[in-house]
């Protein structure tokens, strides 16, 4: 730590937590679109894993529904949440990404792996067995904007 610093810096989430009506409920509608691996369980409170990461579910008796506050789950194939959430009649958003309300009114925004600057190391990856997924040109280009590109030492 530098004593000339006077902000801390962002280094990541480690997790952002949702207000639902109903665990089961939830865990059930969410499972049917991506894969759940549990880090715990209790009864009103689910930990889901996300590699280095988690969402923390939260039974809660009067969930609050958001207008505009959202967070993005990053994904590794968008098309594949887009169609099964069409499948289930989710209350997709006239958006020009892929953004949809659960059942309790949480916002949430999906995004692709291969097209953000968001990265998750090799060891990561490997951890996931999603060692195969790669960024397009434009991804890059901006984590190599920022130093943190192939290259960077």
């Amino acid at each position: 730590m530098t004593a000339s610093r006077t902000q801390a810096r962002m280094v990541g989430i480690n997790h952002v937590a949702l207000e639902v009506g109903n665990l089961d409920e939830a865990l059930e509608f969410y499972g049917q679109f991506l894969e759940i691996r549990f880090r715990n369980r209790f009864s009103r409170m689910a930990f889901l894993d996300m590699g280095d990461q988690f969402i923390a579910v939260a039974q809660h008796d009067n969930p609050n529904s958001d207008e505009e506050r959202h967070f993005g789950l990053v994904v590794d194939d968008m098309a594949l949440v887009r169609r099964r959430l069409k499948e289930l009649g989710a209350d997709i958003l006239d958006t020009s990404g892929l953004e949809f309300r659960d059942p309790w009114g949480n916002r949430i925004q999906i995004v692709e792996y291969g097209d953000i600057q968001f990265s998750k190391t090799d060891a990561v990856l490997r951890g996931l067995a999603m060692d195969d997924l790669t960024k397009t040109d434009a991804a890059r280009q901006e984590l190599a904007d920022k130093g943190m590109g192939e290259d960077a030492d």
